[in-house]
């Protein structure tokens, strides 16, 4: 194989991944299930008792 065609592969290739790496993120992110726990770690910087906890 030469530079260009493993350039051209790995471009190609490399774009696919990303893509799909993209959209399985956004699809766990606001998968309906996950709501809860990304409510409550939302919460978590506000939430008094876990900051008594770490003392």
């Amino acid at each position: 194989m030469t530079h260009a065609e493993v350039s051209y592969f790995a471009q190609t290739w490399g774009l696919v991944f990303l893509v799909v790496m993209f959209a399985t993120g956004v699809i766990y992110a606001l998968w309906p299930s996950n709501k809860h726990k990304f409510d409550a770690a939302a919460r978590l910087p506000l939430d008094d008792e876990a900051a008594n906890k770490e003392k």
